[in-house]
């Protein structure tokens, strides 16, 4: 029983661990992509029943 309670505890650690990495990463910017937005006018979208290049 002691065991489980151990792990559980060390889950929660992890989790928490990974909850303040990716909430230090949005505060920093880490996920704003300021470079897409200003050439997707570039790029022509293909039409639906066009078929894909296989090359």
């Amino acid at each position: 029983m002691g065991i489980i309670i151990i792990l559980i505890c060390i889950s929660l650690l992890i989790a928490v661990l990974f909850l303040g990495v990716f909430y230090w990463n949005m505060k920093n910017g880490q996920y704003d992509d300021t470079y897409t937005p200003s050439v997707r006018m570039l790029f022509e979208d293909k039409p639906e029943g066009e078929p894909k290049d296989n090359h």
